[in-house]
C-alpha cells in the first residue's frame, strides 16, 4: 500500500510540477536564427550570412545535403518576406 501512495505522489509531482512547454518558434525566427541575422537585416546581410553558412555546411566541403537544403530554404524564406 505504501508503494501505491509513493507512486501517486510521484505521478502528481510529475503532472503538476513539470515545466511548461516552450512556445514554438515561427518559421521566420527559425530562419533568422539559423543564418544568424537580426530581425532588421537587409538583403545583402541575409545573402552574406547564407554564403558564410553554406561554406561550412555544403556537401562538397564535408557538410550534409540536408544542412545545405535548410540553409537555402532559410535564405529563400527571408528574402521573400523582405519583398
Amino acid at each position: 500500500m505504501k508503494w501505491l501512495i509513493a507512486l501517486a505522489a510521484i505521478w502528481l509531482a510529475w503532472r503538476y510540477l513539470r515545466p511548461a512547454p516552450k512556445p514554438k518558434m515561427s518559421p521566420e525566427a527559425a530562419a533568422r536564427r539559423l543564418l544568424g541575422v537580426p530581425a532588421n537585416a537587409d538583403e545583402a546581410t541575409i545573402r552574406a550570412a547564407h554564403r558564410r553558412l553554406l561554406a561550412e555546411v555544403h556537401p562538397d566541403r564535408g557538410g550534409s545535403a540536408d544542412e545545405a537544403r535548410r540553409a537555402n530554404a532559410a535564405r529563400d524564406l527571408l528574402l521573400t518576406r523582405l519583398g
